[in-house]
């Protein structure tokens, strides 16, 4: 081998080449590709856990057996400085005035007749045993109902927070008595309506008037625990006694669940379709990827969406508030102790993080379960499923959602059609529409979808979830 140049001044010359370069080598060599790879496809358990009910006719109705109760809602506010007033219209959230005709602004004149009252942590709203006469709107805070336990302890019987109320039945009964006390847990913001101011409303309108008297004959009839009109039914009797007589009601307007549409237009040019598609067939891949962004909007909608999703479809008595501010193994038992058969937890990968942090500060280790052959964290058994569809807010609160899936055990359902033009998955289509005068061909992609809670214990929500650092 010849010894290397050496320059005039002593340096060392640049190396002359004695081989074929590697640049020049890759022009006679195939490269290995990979597939296009896009950021934000997730395990979307959501779509994989619920059970899919087929809809032909395009809308899902729920019958269900008529319930005289109304379930409660919670309340919207507005302020200007320090002044907080409810916004009149979400006063019909009340059970007491669901369904009420607002004639000559009634709804404004209940909403001003409302008295501002603020408290610190640790005082107390209202006290066991005294007067109920205000209804109570909670504005701002968190408050503790509580109840003297068996052995004199307190227990807490919920956990109040912005939105909530309590008392407006007090308004239709006289002489009652508070049979729980509210206790104030961060500083809490009131508005307050007196039974006395309620009734001077009442009698300059024949209209909330009537509409009282109604709801009064409601409350009268027969009901079960859960607001439903009562089967009656006789047991435990000897002899030959009167048995009662009885038939199920239903409701007479039951919710109806319309498919919801996820679409695109998928725009090729018809060279790249026709030309260069080897190894790789373009339109596959363009298909590929535009299917898995239409399946996570599928999910993130089948969550959040606000006519269908499961945050805003949970029924009221079926939302928790945490009692501290992380998830604690308190609170997902009391989401568990609302339902029977809880299927699986649905939260964002950093709710269940603090929740595994809560279970280390209390020496608690929750099990793991086995799901598709994946290992999830477990709390009693039911697996906490990852999903980052689930909002956190700015104020570094989320939620987590615990449901009961399929119609055999009336818990929450998919909803989608199969069998369309066109289908290349199910309940999901690829159309070809036409091509332009720039030879651009067009594809409308189309997936339709909803879901339907069967009953309203099947799903239930921790809310106001604090995540912490």
């Amino acid at each position: 081998m010849a010894n290397p140049v050496h320059s005039a001044g002593g340096g060392r010359a640049e190396e002359q080449q004695t081989s074929l370069g590697t640049a020049a080598a890759r022009q006679l060599t195939t490269v290995t590709k990979s597939r296009p790879q896009m950021e934000g496809i997730s395990s979307r358990w959501l779509l994989k856990m619920l059970p899919w009910v087929e809809v032909p006719g395009g809308t899902y109705r729920v019958n269900r057996r008529l319930t005289y109760a109304v379930g409660d809602g919670r309340l919207s506010f507005s302020n200007i400085g320090a002044k907080v007033e409810v916004v009149p219209q979400e006063l019909l959230e009340l059970p007491l005035l669901r369904g009420l005709e607002d004639e000559g602004g009634l709804l404004q004149a209940l909403a001003s007749r409302f008295v501002q009252r603020e408290y610190k942590a640790g005082d107390l709203i209202v006290e066991a045993g005294k007067p109920a006469d205000h209804v109570y709107l909670l504005a701002h805070g968190k408050a503790n109902k509580l109840k003297q336990g068996k052995y004199g302890d307190p227990v807490i019987l919920d956990v109040l927070a912005d939105g909530d109320h309590f008392g407006d039945q007090a308004l239709v009964e006289s002489n009652d008595l508070w049979p729980f006390t509210v206790q104030a847990m961060t500083p809490c913001i009131v508005l307050a309506l007196p039974q006395r101011t309620f009734e001077e409303i009442i009698r300059q309108s024949p209209v909330l008037l009537a509409h009282v008297a109604a709801y009064q004959e409601r409350l009268r009839k027969p009901q079960d625990k859960a607001g439903q009109a009562s089967i009656e039914l006789s047991a435990g009797h000897h002899g030959e006694p009167r048995l009662p007589e009885t038939f199920v009601d239903y409701e007479l307007r039951p919710r109806e669940y319309e498919l919801n549409v996820a679409q695109t237009m998928l725009r090729i040019h018809t060279r790249v379709a026709d030309l260069f598609n080897n190894p790789m067939n373009q339109l596959d891949e363009q298909v590929r990827l535009t299917v898995e962004a239409l399946r996570e909007r599928q999910e993130y909608e089948m969550i959040n969406n606000r006519d269908f999703g499961l945050l805003h479809n949970a029924d009221l008595k079926q939302r928790v508030i945490t009692r501290s501010g992380p998830p604690t193994p308190d609170d997902l038992d009391e989401l568990l102790s609302r339902r029977r058969k809880s299927r699986f937890f649905l939260a964002h990968p950093r709710a269940i993080a603090a929740f595994g942090r809560e279970c280390t500060r209390r020496g608690v280790y929750p099990t793991g379960v086995e799901v598709e052959g994946r290992k999830f964290m477990a709390w009693r058994g039911v697996p906490l499923l990852p999903c980052d569809k689930i909002p956190i807010s700015d104020s570094r609160t989320t939620s987590i959602i615990v449901m009961r899936t399929g119609k055999d055990d009336q818990g929450v359902v998919g909803l989608h059609q199969t069998g369309i033009p066109d289908e290349i998955e199910p309940g999901l289509s690829l159309k070809r529409m036409q091509v332009d005068e720039r030879a651009i061909a067009t594809y409308l992609v189309t997936t339709y979808f909803s879901t339907a809670v069967l009953v309203p214990d099947a799903l239930g929500v921790l809310e106001n979830i604090e995540l912490g650092v």
